[in-house]
């Protein structure tokens, strides 16, 4: 299991937006309720630490890199063509 720091929702919108995903996209990618997307973004509730894994997770496999907190704010960008 992974020990990273937890996303944000800033960095999931961020995320879904380099990916040009929808919330449904997500939601499906990662095998949750498009409500739990929502609530998420929407700052209106905090999904279970599982549950924000296996966005993170599925946002990670799509080709977005989490950049952490590190004194400029945490972030997201496309992983370099390998």
């Amino acid at each position: 299991m992974s020990h990273d720091p937890a996303m944000t929702p800033a960095q999931c919108r961020a995320a879904r937006g380099l990916l040009k995903w929808t919330q449904d996209d997500l939601a499906r990618e990662a095998a949750v309720s498009i409500v739990t997307v929502r609530n998420f973004e929407n700052e209106k509730s905090a999904p279970q630490r599982a549950t924000l894994e296996v966005m993170r997770r599925a946002l990670s496999g799509a080709g977005v890199d989490f950049i952490p907190e590190n004194g400029g704010g945490a972030g997201v960008r496309l992983k370099g063509a390998r």
